[in-house]
């Protein structure tokens, strides 16, 4: 959810300082070993994985993930598509066995994240972007806030960042404008909520489109410099400048279609996982392979997930 909240910025001013601090490439070379050859952004359909990474309870290291995001992109049809992964998702990890799928990051960072993303969901992942809390929180912070509309009345605990005391958070029903810390404990909430994982997807969503919005704002500009510091600190990604410069150009004002994993709660050995059934992965599968343009399997079936006009999504039961 975090790669748009980077993005904003870079079109106004020179950032390239910033823009080379969170640079990183992959371990595994130019392209993901389910493409053939490299893909171009604005020109081919990619897939990108954005990590929330929960990293302050872990002294800086590698930390677990508390969301994970793919957002696919397609220019010819000029749509972007986004899965939200349960954090709790029952997986293969390799070289761990079957675990919950935020436990990757904390055994082999975003290498063995992607990977075990991939292996998931049968499809590329192009380039990434993680973010820990901390930046997240900065840069809403730097953005002066930002306006979302609360589905309904909840309270969630602070982060309890090192150095900081958690405290009781509460929102309530309607609009609500959310300094940094108010928006992480907003997008982390998922226990009350009804639709669990799902509900809390859409919460993401929301901030997602809350920061493009305040991104563009006349005081941001004038907090620039402050912003990129953040964002240079906090975030890291595979990325170049000119392609995120691409990327706010052609899709910072298009609607944002969300794709479910349809799973069942299970309890394994104690542990507490979500299994996606068979159905809902191949569901899943199918719609992301579709919108870049790959070949789906013969079996293919209609996604429960339809977008509105507004870009919000509708689920059955």
């Amino acid at each position: 959810m975090f790669v748009f909240l980077a993005i904003g910025g870079y079109m106004f001013y020179n950032v390239y300082e910033a823009a080379n601090n969170s640079y990183s490439e992959l371990d595994r070379g130019e392209h993901s070993k389910l493409r053939e050859e490299s893909v171009a952004i604005g020109k081919d359909p990619i897939n990108i994985l954005i990590m929330g990474i929960e990293d302050y309870s872990s002294g800086g290291g590698n930390g677990r993930t508390d969301s994970l995001m793919v957002a696919s992109v397609n220019p010819d049809k000029n749509s972007i598509k986004m899965l939200s992964i349960p954090r709790d998702t029952y997986v293969d990890i390799e070289g761990h066995g079957q675990s919950k799928i935020n436990h990757a990051h904390a055994y082999g960072g975003k290498e063995l994240t992607i990977d075990t993303v991939e292996g998931l969901l049968d499809v590329p992942i192009d380039y990434y972007v993680t973010v820990n809390f901390k930046g997240f929180k900065d840069v809403i912070d730097e953005l002066g806030g930002i306006t979302v509309d609360v589905p309904f009345d909840f309270s969630e605990v602070s982060d309890g960042e090192a150095g900081s005391e958690k405290h009781k958070i509460y929102f309530k029903e309607g609009e609500m404008t959310l300094d940094g810390q108010e928006a992480l404990a907003y997008v982390r909430m998922r226990k009350q909520d009804p639709r669990g994982d799902f509900g809390r997807s859409e919460r993401q969503k929301q901030v997602i489109q809350a920061a493009i919005k305040e991104s563009a704002s006349v005081s941001t500009l004038l907090n620039f410099s402050d912003l990129a510091d953040h964002i240079g600190n906090n975030i890291e990604t595979n990325l170049s400048v000119s392609e995120m410069y691409t990327l706010k150009n052609k899709y910072a004002e298009k609607n944002i279609e969300s794709l479910t994993l349809e799973g069942v709660d299970d309890t394994i050995n104690g542990v507490y996982y979500y299994v996606p059934t068979e159905e809902g992965l191949a569901n899943v599968q199918n719609e992301l392979k579709s919108h870049l343009g790959q070949e789906v399997s013969a079996s293919e079936t209609t996604s429960d997930t339809e977008t509105t006009e507004n870009g919000s999504s509708n689920y059955s039961e």
